[in-house]
């Protein structure tokens, strides 16, 4: 009698796929990027993280992008949490400037100057805001794309 190569009953026909060693099955902090959708308290946590590190780093250029990338490299999760996570790392970095023109234009006597002066600033206040945000959401996505490929 030749033995045959289909499976006896006890052995199981299912196959198991080969796991990813980059994902991990905890739901705590630091856990890798598997594709799965970050929780709320994620995306502000880290984006509140990047935020702290890119204002640390203010005397480095384009510290806007580094404090994003650290944001978006901690959330993992899909690159639409990279996209949060950077907007909450931008915009926690925009509040120490904001702070500051705020303290400069009412604390030091600037709101008394003409109109145009305001319009001015109102402008380059803008302009940097939007710089910063936007840099902010680049480094978010840089982030996501870096914790992919390392």
């Amino acid at each position: 009698m030749v033995p045959d190569d289909s499976p006896s009953a006890d052995e199981s026909t299912t196959s198991v796929p080969p796991t990813d060693p980059r994902v991990s099955g905890s739901n705590g902090f630091f856990t890798a990027g598997d594709g799965s959708p970050a929780d709320l308290s994620d995306v502000l946590v880290y984006g509140l993280l990047g935020g702290v590190a890119g204002s640390v780093l203010s005397f480095v250029p384009f510290a806007t992008v580094l404090g994003g990338a650290v944001a978006g490299y901690l959330c993992g999760g899909r690159s639409s949490d990279a996209l949060k996570t950077g907007t909450v790392a931008g915009v926690v970095m925009t509040l120490p400037f904001a702070a500051v023109v705020f303290f400069l234009l009412f604390f030091l006597g600037f709101a008394g100057a003409p109109a145009e002066f305001g319009a001015v600033a109102l402008f380059v206040v803008g302009l940097s805001a939007a710089y910063t945000l936007g840099s902010g959401i680049l480094g978010g996505l840089l982030g996501h794309y870096l914790r992919g490929e390392l």
